[in-house]
């Protein structure tokens, strides 16, 4: 081939490639979006809501402020239960939770803080230190643990903006995907950053009032919750095992 059919093959080629590239583009001659880009800021927002309900499990991660208490957030959650860690006041601890069966695992020094009953007091170090504590539904803090790993009462609470005005506003990226945002009150009733390609799943939230901000990845991933080992549960059956005073010296 002469140098002169080269440069006139190439140039064919390239013209294609280009052409083949813009056919389907978004209007940024970008990936093609899922069409949130042409909503009103309403039916972004549903639709957000909408995915995240219908898909198997996430991860979430950030922080929410509430009732003067910091929490740091970092649990996969999923229809069947949930698995992360909670920070909180200078606490850390784990949470799994497979149907009704409830875990909790953290330092003896957390146990230390947080009291313990007395039948555990003779060595809190060796008995719970890094094990997995079943939590009975009869403790009092099952219910508020437990809240922490229900996904749909998780997203329910968090993925609802505050009062105000919906509105579109501009795009952005959050973990490599393309996303457009919907804030209320101009923003100061919290805002949420939506993916344009693929599902509508919300990637991350402000929350009102600067409460937090939260980052949601993994949707809808294929994951798959299992028991601790036997040798690292504790169970004391029905016995509360969280301090506090519950009105009783039981």
């Amino acid at each position: 081939m002469t140098p002169t059919g080269r440069v006139g093959r190439a140039v064919v080629v390239g013209t294609l490639a280009a052409a083949l590239a813009a056919c389907g583009s978004g209007g940024d001659g970008g990936e093609p979006t899922n069409g949130l880009d042409e909503l009103p800021a309403e039916q972004i927002e549903r639709r957000a809501a909408e995915a995240a309900h219908e898909a198997r499990s996430v991860q979430l991660s950030g922080t929410v402020l509430t009732d003067g208490r910091s929490y740091r957030l970092d649990v996969r959650l999923t229809a069947e239960g949930a698995v992360g860690e909670v920070a909180t006041e200078g606490t850390t601890f784990e949470l799994l939770r497979i149907g009704e069966d409830l875990y909790l695992r953290a330092s003896a020094e957390f146990w230390e803080s947080e009291g313990i009953p007395a039948e555990l007091e003779s060595d809190p170090t060796e008995k719970l230190d890094g094990k997995y504590v079943r939590v009975p539904p009869e403790d009092p803090a099952y219910g508020e643990l437990s809240g922490f790993t229900e996904k749909n009462a998780v997203l329910d609470l968090l993925l609802s903006l505050g009062v105000g005005e919906r509105e579109t506003g501009g795009e952005d990226e959050v973990e490599g995907h393309r996303t457009i945002r919907v804030q209320a009150d101009g923003g100061r009733g919290g805002a949420m950053d939506v993916s344009l390609t693929g599902r509508p799943y919300p990637l991350r939230l402000e929350r009102a009032g600067g409460a937090g901000e939260l980052i949601m990845t993994d949707w809808n991933e294929e994951f798959t919750l299992n028991p601790p080992p036997e040798d690292d549960i504790v169970d004391y059956g029905d016995d509360v095992i969280t301090g506090g005073d519950d009105g009783g010296d039981g």
